[in-house]
């Protein structure tokens, strides 16, 4: 369909394109190029826009928003962490707030907001929030999420969940799901959304499909998945994909690291690797999150060997550029593959 706009249109034209994110601006070439279109558009037919076709293709050309997890700079003081992930490359920091993180629970009302300000002072987004929050029930819980919501933090990982052996599996399945039933409640009252990771071992959630049931009757919006492709891969094996179909109405954040199976003292184990030197599939990982149009915040972790960064040490044996370095390759790479990926 064809029409002839008048001014109102012109002015609608001018404000969707003002109105994309950074990260889909055109060119200034290009932007001339449109606005001489729009200039001539009482004369000239052009084809209809809708707010529909922009938001598309805004969202088909956005690159990840990475932010680096806090834990492996533990070391660094809130204004010299922010600093350091900017100058590496990342949107945003993943901030530890839990019990030895960079925010203490107990500290939480006096130091996120001294945190974000900080991060906010070097253009970075804080969006996530790493927990060891599993229920409502404890007293930290209330105060954690709103002091997080107050800050503008969308996101925060919860704490892993463990089988008893007192219980059965299907009896402690009903039990999570009410634990997530009454965290729901308070998620939607501050409007902020817990992520439960998958994490291998004898946790919920490791294979997927107990988290998928638990997860089945809450809002996607309140309770969701932070999707680890790692962890994912130590269980799944052949058949992680599965796994990541069953859940990924519930993805809203996702962790990206690498490993490979070796044997140390004398047992097999996941070993840590940068990323693209270990056995995870990333390219075929990126296009089925392109296939389910899931492009959400990514949490980059670096667990091999960084001298105890990776453990979240405040002492290391490596030099902080050298570890920087790492940093940036691993981020490099990650948005090389995911531009190279369809």
């Amino acid at each position: 369909m064809y029409v002839t706009p008048g001014l109102g249109f012109i002015n609608k034209y001018f404000f969707e394109i003002l109105s994309m994110k950074r990260s889909t601006f055109l060119s200034r070439r290009d932007f001339i190029k449109q606005s001489s279109m729009a200039g001539t558009a009482m004369i000239l037919p052009i084809p209809a826009l809708s707010n529909k076709s922009v938001i598309e293709n805004s969202k088909s050309e956005k690159g990840l928003e990475v932010n680096l997890f806090s834990k492996h700079l533990q070391f660094l003081n809130y204004n010299d962490l922010s600093e350091a992930a900017k100058e590496m490359g990342f949107d945003g920091l993943d901030l530890t707030v839990r019990p030895g993180g960079h925010v203490l629970p107990e500290r939480v009302e006096e130091d996120l907001p001294k945190a974000v300000e900080a991060m906010k002072s070097f253009g970075l987004s804080p969006q996530l929030m790493t927990t060891t929050i599993t229920d409502a029930s404890n007293s930290q819980t209330e105060t954690i999420l709103k002091t997080a919501a107050e800050q503008g933090i969308q996101y925060y990982r919860m704490g892993w969940l463990k089988y008893p052996e007192n219980k059965t599996i299907l009896q402690s399945i009903e039990d999570f799901t009410r634990q997530f039933e009454v965290l729901e409640k308070m998620n939607k009252k501050f409007g902020i959304h817990g992520a439960y990771q998958n994490h291998s071992g004898k946790y919920m959630g490791s294979s997927i499909w107990d988290l998928y049931q638990v997860l089945d009757q809450r809002s996607a919006e309140w309770m969701g998945c932070q999707y680890d492709i790692r962890h994912a891969y130590v269980e799944g094996g052949f058949s992680w994909e599965l796994g990541l179909q069953l859940i990924k109405d519930f993805i809203r954040t996702i962790v990206i690291k690498d490993f490979k199976w070796g044997k140390a003292d004398g047992k097999w184990k996941p070993i840590n690797t940068p990323l693209g030197e270990g056995m995870v599939d990333l390219e075929k990982y990126f296009s089925l999150l392109k296939k389910y149009d899931i492009n959400v915040p990514v949490s980059l972790h670096f667990e091999y060997d960084l001298g105890g960064a990776e453990k979240g040490k405040r002492e290391l044996s490596m030099d902080k550029k050298e570890l920087f370095d790492y940093m940036k390759k691993d981020l490099n790479y990650l948005r090389e593959l995911w531009k190279r990926v369809q």
